[in-house]
């Protein structure tokens, strides 16, 4: 009896990966995520309730039970908690568009209320550190050099980083086309401190490289001529921040808020960082901004049109008409 309701399963998980990868355009990271957490409502239904269930015959009660299993049982953290949920809820919009059941259960569900967690920034003198950190004496801190310029000039995803391609590098309007989430593609800005690196590296370096077939169009890649991998960046960073005395706990995507930060810092629109961070929503890139108490008190006393009324010392309050 499991054993078949366990191919049924398996069944509409592999559909729904399908759907979310040639229907929605998800990345293999997204798609990997979400057909993991219905995996996890899957082992719930056949391992935990009693009798177990398929996907079609769970109801509203039966999936808070599965996210009350999931804090008590399983101590999952509630921002995971959400983010599975997001997932369940993606299942059940899909069974349903698909005409397999009539009612959504998960369309009651309620995500656990989260509060805003931004990760750590790094100021301009710190990035300033990890970059004069590499040695640039060898081919590998060239390389390195340039990539983390890029990374942090452009306010790119550690992926659209390295899945960059020569070809989208536009030098005479200085900007690179990134294709970032659902293989949507923007076009970002590069600096001139990262073009500068850029060009020496792909000048005095990656000419140079042999590269691995199937590896020859991406913009940075190791000594064996094959792109650098996520895990590289990641240790690069965490590394280069160590060495330079940095407590925080540094990635590549603090590279990205950092960029988000600064430049909202220096008078950027939040819409334009919206564009070049490839964010669908405002509200998303609202998350990257952690403006300080000061600067936003600045903001109102210098622009609101209220701070630059000036009070006559003699106004008394006038009194009501009886």
């Amino acid at each position: 009896m499991t054993e078949k309701l366990a191919k049924k399963w398996d069944v509409y998980i592999e559909r729904f990966k399908n759907y979310l990868s040639a229907e929605r355009s998800f990345s293999a990271h997204s798609v990997q995520a979400y057909v993991r957490d219905v995996r996890k409502l899957k082992e719930y239904a056949l391992e935990v309730l009693t009798p177990p269930a398929d996907p079609f015959h769970l109801n509203t009660e039966q999936l808070s039970g599965f996210l009350y299993y999931l804090n008590r049982d399983q101590q999952i953290a509630e921002r995971s908690q959400a983010r599975i949920l997001s997932g369940i809820k993606a299942f059940y919009r899909f069974l349903q568009l698909e005409d397999l059941i009539i009612e959504d259960p998960a369309v009651l569900l309620e995500t656990p209320k989260l509060g805003r967690r931004l990760p750590d920034t790094l100021s301009v003198k710190e990035i300033d550190a990890i970059l004069g950190a590499i040695d640039l004496s060898t081919d590998e801190g060239v390389r390195n050099r340039a990539m983390l310029e890029v990374l942090y000039s452009c306010g790119l995803r550690v992926s659209e980083l390295t899945e960059l391609k020569i070809r989208n590098i536009y030098w005479e309007i200085g900007f690179l086309k990134v294709v970032g989430k659902g293989d949507k593609e923007r076009f970002v800005p590069i600096g001139s401190s990262a073009r500068k690196h850029l060009q020496i590296y792909l000048d005095t370096v990656r000419r140079h490289v042999k590269e691995t077939k199937g590896h020859e169009e991406y913009v940075f890649l190791n000594r064996w001529g094959r792109k650098l991998t996520r895990v590289y960046v990641f240790t690069l960073i965490k590394e280069l921040a160590k060495a330079v005395g940095i407590q925080k706990k540094v990635s590549p995507h603090t590279f990205r808020h950092s960029f988000a930060t600064h430049l909202i810092e220096g008078g950027a629109d939040l819409r334009a960082v919206q564009e070049m961070l490839g964010h669908q929503s405002i509200t998303t890139t609202e998350v990257y901004i952690h403006l300080d108490m000061d600067y936003l008190r600045d903001t109102v006393q210098r622009f609101h049109p209220r701070n630059h009324i000036k009070e006559s010392t003699n106004s008394q309050p006038q009194k009501a008409n009886d």
